[in-house]
């Protein structure tokens, strides 16, 4: 028979101050949805708490009736899957090398120097015409390339490269291959917790990327979601007046619809997590344990 853990005072208050937590990360999130699907007298009145009142599909009708969102989740949609992918290719072949230390010359030089980056940086300005030299300027690559590689990511997946056996390495290299071999066949497969951790991390920052495209890009018709969202969330709620009027005479407030264009512009990010929640897991703890 299984023993049930004792109940302290400080679980007690363990378990208040988690809960609180998790309340004020949790509500507005449940608020915006609530007001997004509630209708506009509830709102008005200041109705609406945790639940939606007078449910009303109201502002999604008129945030999918805006050509523009469905523009930007498929501009979205190709930055995020072709950047997360050059971004995973650049990090581990960078991440594989530095972690030879012993076979890498200026190894500690370059170790050093990514580290200086996560401090530093060239700035805005610089930026700015390095990507306007390249000739990338109001193109796909304008916002995918200049953050290819995180210094972060790297050192994260230095370290788990750095733990993998170097037995298992040398056996593939008696039998003929070289270092990239040794890397697709050997190590990549091995692998599945650093890249799905990663590769989240760069498909959010990806995805929830806003200075980039606003600064690199003037062609409206290549704007991701998070500029459109820009424009409705600042710029005033910028619908035409035929949007408006497909929906009937319902009145439509400001904050409903800023706050529906807010959950459909993060649901598909977040729906993906929990297909790769487990890989996440074990990805976090890379590098905190030894031997």
């Amino acid at each position: 028979m299984k023993h049930l853990k004792k109940i302290t005072i400080g679980s007690i208050f363990m378990f208040i101050v988690l809960g609180f937590i998790v309340f004020i990360m949790l509500y507005p999130f449940v608020y915006m949805i609530a007001v997004s699907l509630s209708d506009s007298i509830s709102i008005l009145q200041n109705k609406v708490t945790f639940y939606p009142k007078g449910f009303n599909l109201t502002s999604y009708k008129i945030v999918f009736r805006d050509p523009r969102i469905f523009t930007a989740y498929k501009n979205t949609i190709i930055y995020v899957a072709v950047g997360t992918l050059i971004s995973l290719a650049f990090t581990g072949l960078a991440a594989y090398a530095l972690s030879k230390k012993d076979r890498l010359i200026g190894a500690k030089f370059f170790n050093i120097l990514i580290l200086v980056t996560m401090f530093f940086s060239g700035g805005m300005i610089p930026k700015y015409l390095v990507v306007k030299d390249l000739g990338i300027l109001n193109t796909t690559w304008a916002v995918i390339l200049p953050s290819a590689i995180s210094a972060w990511n790297l050192i994260i997946m230095r370290s788990f490269f750095d733990e993998f056996p170097k037995d298992i390495e040398d056996s593939g290299r008696i039998d003929g291959l070289n270092d990239y071999g040794v890397l697709w066949y050997l190590v990549l497969p091995t692998s599945g917790a650093v890249l799905s951790t990663i590769g989240l991390f760069y498909a959010v920052s990806i995805w929830n990327s806003f200075m980039e495209p606003f600064l690199y890009l003037q062609d409206k018709a290549r704007f991701p979601l998070q500029v459109i969202l820009r424009d409705i969330v600042l710029l005033g709620s910028n619908f035409d007046n035929q949007a408006a009027s497909a929906v009937g005479d319902s009145v439509v407030i400001e904050d409903s619809l800023k706050f529906a264009t807010i959950i459909v512009s993060v649901v598909p990010i977040i729906a993906v997590y929990p297909y790769i929640q487990k890989y996440f897991v074990k990805g976090v703890m890379i590098g905190s344990i030894k031997g």
